[in-house]
């Protein structure tokens, strides 16, 4: 009991991903602040951490899921992965919502101000996501793909420019808090995606869509702080000290 209070609940979702649905239930961040320990995050949501035990106990290990387990992936196929997945989701998506985000501000903005907010964090959020992505894309991804055909190449592996592979990972976690946090303070302006009584379609769909964004933005975040960016680590340093 006191080994999965003192577990990151970070590593609970890694192992598990049904575990996610839990904290999601109790708006406890399992991605950028999935370092965690149950305990510690209980204590900050002011929940009984036995409360958590309970539920957490409660959800099963093996069975369907729509998810595969990401863990047991090679990190070359999960690179690409979330490439395909998020980073194009991403890229897609943020016109979209910038269009609607845009209307929403033009039509209802006089009556919702916060309209002007909520576009004002996004488009920041796409901005810097962009960007992010790109630095994942040229230089931290294809070092991880050399260093996973290593073995097979049986060549060398020349330092990269950015030292070792943990400098340009604390980079990107940091970046991912960033969004994070942005995100964070849109839920509240939007009281959770919540319309109001007035909404119109376009009000309730631009919500919905920017719901569904975070909750990609959310799993997207998981898979590199929680799986990618720890089995890089661990790769890297196995590769540097062979024996």
């Amino acid at each position: 009991m006191n080994e999965i209070k003192e577990k990151t609940i970070g590593q609970m979702v890694a192992d598990n991903y049904r575990t996610a649905q839990i904290f999601k239930a109790h708006k406890i961040d399992f991605c950028c602040n999935g370092n965690r320990t149950l305990s510690e995050a209980a204590a900050k949501k002011g929940i009984q951490v036995e409360t958590l035990l309970k539920e957490l106990e409660a959800v099963p290990t093996t069975g369907q899921t729509d998810l595969p387990d990401f863990k047991t992936w090679p990190l070359d196929l999960l690179i690409d992965y979330i490439e395909k997945k998020h980073h194009r989701y991403v890229e897609n998506q943020i016109p979209v919502l910038k269009q609607y985000l845009s209307k929403l501000c033009k039509v209802h903005g006089e009556r919702h101000p916060e309209l002007f907010e909520i576009f004002e964090h996004f488009d920041a959020s796409a901005g810097e996501l962009a960007m992010h992505m790109k630095k994942e894309e040229l230089v931290l991804f294809p070092y991880i793909k050399k260093m996973v055909n290593n073995p097979e190449t049986n060549q060398t592996i020349e330092a990269p420019h950015f030292g070792t592979v943990r400098n340009p990972i604390q980079m990107m976690m940091k970046e991912h808090d960033n969004e994070g946090e942005r995100f964070r303070q849109i839920a509240e302006l939007s009281h959770d995606y919540t319309p109001p009584a007035d909404a119109c379609n376009t009000y309730r769909v631009a919500f919905a869509l920017l719901q569904e964004f975070e909750d990609d933005l959310h799993s997207h975040i998981h898979l590199e702080n929680n799986i990618l960016f720890p089995k890089a680590e661990l790769l890297e340093a196995q590769l540097l000290n062979p024996n």
